[in-house]
């Protein structure tokens, strides 16, 4: 494994547990320190069976996977020398506490660095550890909101809507562990560890990419389309409804994508269901007759609902098909219960069983993020339940089970 002498304290909740997944894919050991009442993230829905309880939660199962688990009050003056201690071993920290909340508590990176200068601390936050917002709270819609990739999501001339799955943490979790790595190599030519600061705000605002360079030379703004995309003075869909769910079609016109439109009118024409003037079109040359007003753009809206209706009749398996037979841009959209048992993630080995406590059966989870021809990722472990690990990393500082006892009677463990 490409991290396997490498050790990471975990101490994020939800905000940041994605990126000591990703060091713990590659096979570091990372050990999540979590409050003895158990980390935040554990009430986050879904739950197995639609059962609450801290090990129970399907976002803690998916993000805390290769990873072993303690218990550590970090308020307490005896559980801050407990993570001192630990962190004297290790190569990588990361928390997502608020900004000054570990250096309060004696945990911050100076505080852990000043003997061991080895040591990568990486910090997430909402808006980073410095500036006007860096106190501010955050939810995922605040941080898409605050980046600008809220204002680019919606229908034209309506409000804009958050993407349903939240988005900003996993963008900012995801450039942690990108810069941990970058900073481990950055060690081996400086002789030290550094201090990283990771913004969600910055993260999800680098992922609207020409959005933002648009309007730094003072372009026009990108333009909400829900579902579909503008070009001028048109607008077009790209998700369409049909028989049994939606597919997404290219259906345009101009050189690049015009063959391809001429190529459905060919096939609607063939069912009867366009007109042979519809048919021949100048699929190519089409955009530039509505420009110039030799047609009018009304036409294009109507092109548009022949094609609605045509596909409306249509499943999206035979969908498919024809568009591979014909050379068709159009692909569906798939379901999650479809994506769970993809022909294609089974042929490419990509599920991953674990036996889950309380849970009867093995649970299948999605596999590694990507294939490495000479070192294989592999889940060696399932999510840990609450202080599952106690024993066995506090036996590495000497800690006995009358020590630990003590320790948890404290509240400090």
């Amino acid at each position: 494994m490409l991290l396997t002498p490498y050790r990471v304290l975990d101490l994020t909740d939800q905000r940041g547990m994605l990126a000591g997944q990703i060091l713990s894919d590659l096979g570091a050991d990372v050990i999540a320190i979590e409050p003895p009442e158990g980390s935040p993230a554990r009430a986050v829905g879904p739950f197995a069976g639609d059962d609450p309880g801290p090990d129970r939660s399907l976002f803690w199962w998916a993000y805390a996977r290769n990873k072993r688990g303690i218990t550590c009050n970090l308020d307490h003056p005896d559980g801050q020398a407990l993570v001192r201690q630990l962190a004297a071993d290790a190569d990588f920290v990361l928390e997502s506490s608020d900004p000054g909340a570990m250096t309060a508590r004696g945990l911050g990176y100076r505080d852990l660095s000043a003997e061991h200068d080895a040591l990568i601390y990486t910090s997430i936050s909402a808006f980073g550890q410095n500036g006007p917002k860096a106190g501010y709270q955050a939810t995922d819609l605040i941080l898409m909101a605050a980046g600008g990739p809220l204002i680019l999501s919606g229908g034209a001339g309506e409000a804009p809507v958050r993407v349903s799955v939240p988005q900003a943490w996993s963008h900012a979790s995801g450039e942690a562990a990108i810069a941990t790595m970058v900073a481990l190599r950055a060690r081996s030519n400086i002789g030290r560890g550094q201090y990283i600061d990771i913004s969600a705000q910055q993260s999800v605002a680098a992922a609207t990419m020409s959005a933002n360079l648009a309007a730094s030379i003072g372009a026009a703004e990108t333009a909400r389309v829900a579902g579909g995309m503008a070009v001028g003075p048109f607008t077009g869909k790209l998700i369409w409804e049909v028989a049994d769910g939606y597919i997404s079609l290219t259906f345009l016109f101009g050189s690049g994508i015009g063959p391809f439109s001429q190529r459905l009118f060919n096939w609607m024409y063939d069912e009867g269901e366009c007109s042979l003037e519809d048919r021949d079109l100048d699929w190519i040359g089409l955009g530039a007759e509505f420009i110039s007003g030799a047609r009018p753009l009304s036409d294009w809206a109507r092109l548009m609902e022949v094609v609605g209706e045509f596909l409306k009749q249509r499943s999206r398996d035979e969908l498919f098909a024809e568009a591979q037979s014909r050379s068709l841009l159009i692909v569906p959209a798939t379901t999650v219960d479809e994506v769970a048992n993809s022909e294609q993630f089974e042929a490419r080995e990509f599920w991953r069983e674990h036996e889950m406590p309380g849970w009867p059966g093995p649970v299948r989870f999605p596999g590694p993020f990507v294939k490495l021809s000479d070192n294989e990722i592999e889940y060696r472990r399932r999510a840990p339940t609450l202080g599952e690990h106690n024993a066995e990393v506090y036996a590495e500082l000497g800690l006995d089970q009358d020590a630990l006892s003590d320790l948890r009677e404290r509240g400090v463990i």
